[in-house]
């Protein structure tokens, strides 16, 4: 059972075009279970859910909601290729509908209750805004919390001179993990409202907070989130969230009424053990949908009925036909450059207002993205440098030459292996090797005979000196140990 005497939370997913689940699931509520949407103490939104919750808190008409999402849906899937046509604006689409749909005090009774998921995108991290001082404020906030990177435009939106994206990518559920939480989910998994598929499947896959059970039908929800399916199919999902709304009523006996589709006038009365096995089963017998959308509030109702209709003027019937089609496919090489120019040309004009901040914006992002760059080579370089020490300690001690004479290969084998590769220094080691065996020819070659005047001291200028006086006669004999002249007197012989 359900605390009533505890306060309580509401949260709904971001799930794309999917959003018309939590529309049923918005009504059901509203309709079996007022005072749980009234005396929440926070209804909370990512994406698509910050429309519904948007809807919800400020009294919104929930049929006009549904119908806009689903003809926002048809508006994309006119074009070619969708939502990603050139000429499809989600942002400027989703502004026009809650511009028309929000009503002029929204921001006094959206302020205190409703949070609004973002993902700041300086830092990636997410923030719940709650308060809002205007419309354009609340409505601003919602288009940053449904704005994809790149699916609806490269340049993010900035609340209160922040830039934020999507809150889906940071914290897509919030506040799911509080046990006084609603959580509601288009996807089959572990929020407490959400479908009940019947797959034996235990695998679940948990996106940004979201439960998601690994199944076939996700995926084909999931595929549905960004590109829309057809009106009729959105229509039975706005169903299933209405289903699966009173499904969690009954489960914690929150209704003002024991059974709500009891009360409507059944074509044949159960039996017992039908309705025991109804009320345990997942979904509930076919012919029972009918009476459920019956049961729905006449003005969401009449909106579904209305945007799933086709018109059926004479053009649109030219425009359905088989060859039409072709021939509409055959030309997109030669229209789709035509209406990108287009679409390009009135985006820009719609962007002069704000170039001067957006290119302030975008330097900034350029500067921090190069600082990082250089703090993290920085930070490489430094986790490097201790690896190459030795080899620097080694390559100081080189550079002293040993006194013994090496050779270019034991040069080659004292030096680190990084420098034994270099072309350059190989040279440089040759030369030396060259050099050196040059002065060592000098030094002690022995058969290198200098020629007579090479060590001669030339005579200074001025009067002729006197002839040396030599002794009359030499002994005949060598002179003894004490008489042999010192060994610098043996000057100019030449090499020994």
């Amino acid at each position: 059972m359900f605390p009533k005497e505890t306060t309580w939370n509401i949260s709904f997913a971001g799930c794309g075009f999917l959003g018309v689940y939590h529309i049923g699931v918005a009504s059901c509520l509203r309709e079996h279970a007022p005072f749980l949407v009234a005396n929440a103490t926070h209804i909370y939104g990512a994406s698509a859910g910050a429309l519904t919750a948007t809807a919800l808190v400020t009294g919104a008409c929930l049929g006009e909601a549904g119908a806009n999402i689903i003809e926002v849906s048809k508006e994309a899937r006119k074009r070619f290729l969708g939502p990603l046509h050139p000429s499809f604006n989600m942002v400027k689409t989703i502004r026009s509908c809650l511009l028309k749909s929000l009503p002029a005090d929204c921001h006094g009774c959206a302020s205190g209750r409703l949070g609004i998921s973002l993902t700041r995108v300086s830092d990636g991290e997410n923030v719940i805004i709650t308060h809002f001082n205007s419309k354009e404020e609340l409505i601003q906030a919602n288009v940053c919390s449904t704005f994809i990177p790149v699916y609806c435009g490269l340049i993010p939106p900035s609340f209160q001179g922040v830039r934020y994206v999507d809150g889906g990518i940071s914290d897509n559920l919030p506040l799911y993990e509080l046990k006084n939480t609603i959580t509601v989910s288009p996807f089959s998994g572990e929020s407490d409202i959400c479908p009940q598929d019947s797959s034996t499947n235990i695998h679940e896959l948990r996106v940004t907070n979201t439960s998601i059970q690994f199944n076939l039908r996700n995926l084909y929800r999931l595929s549905k989130a960004l590109f829309p399916p057809e009106p009729l199919v959105l229509r039975e999902m706005c169903k299933q969230g209405y289903r699966d709304g009173l499904r969690f009523l009954r489960r914690n006996g929150l209704l003002n009424r024991p059974n709500p589709l009891l009360a409507l006038p059944p074509s044949q009365p159960p039996a017992p053990e039908d309705a025991d096995a109804e009320e345990g089963a997942d979904h509930p017998p076919p012919p029972r949908e009918d009476h459920i959308l019956e049961h729905l509030p006449s003005r969401l109702n009449e909106a579904l009925l209305e945007a799933c209709m086709e018109p059926t003027d004479l053009l649109t019937t030219l425009s359905n036909t088989l060859p039409v089609r072709l021939a509409t496919a055959m030309m997109v090489p030669y229209t789709l450059p035509l209406e990108s120019a287009v679409s390009f040309t009135i985006r820009l004009l719609e962007w002069l207002p704000d170039v001067p901040e957006d290119i302030r914006w975008m330097k900034e992002q350029t500067g921090s993205v190069c600082q990082y760059l250089v703090m993290r080579a920085k930070r490489k370089l430094g986790s490097r440098l201790p690896s190459r020490l030795p080899e620097q300690v080694e390559l100081r001690r080189a550079r002293s030459l040993p006194s013994v004479p090496l050779s270019c290969a034991a040069y080659s084998e004292a030096l680190p292996s990084w420098m034994r590769n270099s072309l350059s220094l190989g040279d440089v080691l040759a030369k030396w090797e060259e050099c050196q065996r040059q002065l060592l020819l000098g030094l002690f070659c022995t058969n290198v005979a200098f020629p007579p005047d090479a060590l001669r001291m030339r005579a200074p200028a001025g009067p002729a000196p006197a002839p040396p006086q030599h002794p009359p006669t030499l002994p005949s004999t060598l002179p003894g140990p004490a008489e042999r002249p010192a060994p610098h007197a043996r000057a100019a012989g030449g090499c020994v």
